[in-house]
């Protein structure tokens, strides 16, 4: 908005009106200037992603299919906590790194969002839901740093007090673990939080979940996240989904926590969401316990994160959208 000069203040109120009227251009908001409509309409794309379904988990998580206006899909889903509300974003259509637990990239890659188009999933859940945002999580479909421009842009708008006014450390972004990505994002400084899936302490089975370990291994990725750490000052999280029978044992802990001791970092205990067609299994709440119970005993703080809207296929791993 800026680029317009004084008008572009007043510009920002006509695009919140156009979000919460489901209006798709300037041209019915007759108390602006016509150059200043038509300057908008000829550089903007004013266009609400469109809500297509709704799905209420019974516990009490929504989650919400939106159609882009090329005709593919993508979902978002609204989490709920006592008064505070999370949403999960997705900043790709489909994923091209294809983690063998995950659904998102089971149907292929086809695009990389736009931060509009990422931006336009928090406006829609505020302005035309009312849902109350405490929080964001760049968890959804995609890989965040693999589309890092139009993240980084989309965080800058929800940030910035004349955009959303959202807390850096409100914000979360999730990466399986592109390193240039998180180099880049080390040099930002956005004060935003960062967590990294590990899934593995150990190349050869991490390989077998997550194939991107082979372009970054783990000593790579460890290395970029503790210079991550070193730069920002702020406290990493690293990701666990807990598989039944493939990475839970006593020695897949030890070196998850020496892991998570070099970095300082917290753990965050997910059990594997079951995805049709994959032969994961997903783990019982004693033999979470017990991995827990490992990882603290080695001086490492973990939480369990309770997996919510299973029940729709909004859980972690679960999302798929649609592709054209």
């Amino acid at each position: 908005m800026r680029a317009l000069g004084e008008e572009g203040y007043r510009a920002r109120q006509i695009f919140q009106g156009i979000y919460k009227q489901g209006q798709s251009d300037c041209s019915q908001f007759t108390n602006l200037p016509l150059r200043l409509r038509e300057k908008l309409n000829h550089r903007f794309v004013i266009k609400l992603l469109e809500r297509q379904e709704e799905y209420l988990s019974a516990d009490g998580t929504i989650k919400y299919v939106f159609k882009l206006s090329d005709g593919n899909y993508i979902e978002t889903v609204v989490i709920p906590s006592g008064v505070r509300q999370t949403v999960c974003l997705s900043t790709q259509v489909g994923c091209k790194f294809r983690c063998a637990f995950c659904a998102s990239g089971l149907k292929g890659f086809k695009r990389n969002l736009s931060a509009g188009e990422i931006v336009s999933q928090v406006l829609i859940l505020k302005h035309q839901l009312n849902h109350q945002i405490n929080n964001l999580v760049f968890m959804g479909m995609g890989e965040p740093l693999d589309n890092l421009h139009e993240v980084i842009k989309a965080i800058r708008i929800l940030n910035d007090k004349q955009g959303m006014d959202i807390g850096a450390r409100r914000i979360t972004v999730s990466t399986a673990g592109i390193v240039p990505g998180i180099k880049k994002l080390k040099d930002l400084n956005l004060q935003i939080n960062l967590s990294i899936s590990i899934h593995s302490p150990f190349d050869r089975q991490r390989t077998e979940l997550m194939p991107i370990n082979q372009k970054y291994p783990l000593a790579e990725l460890v290395a970029a996240a503790e210079d991550y750490l070193k730069g920002s000052g702020r406290q990493l999280t690293l990701e666990y989904i807990l598989i039944k029978n493939f990475n839970d044992r006593l020695y897949e802990a030890e070196g998850l926590a020496a892991i998570a001791r070099r970095l300082k970092a917290k753990v965050n205990l997910i059990a594997y969401s079951p995805v049709s067609n994959l032969p994961y299994v997903r783990p019982g709440q004693e033999e979470m316990q017990r991995f827990q119970k490992w990882l603290e005993e080695r001086k490492v703080r973990t939480t369990v994160r309770k997996s919510k809207g299973l029940d729709i296929a909004a859980a972690c791993g679960q999302l798929t959208g649609r592709l054209k």
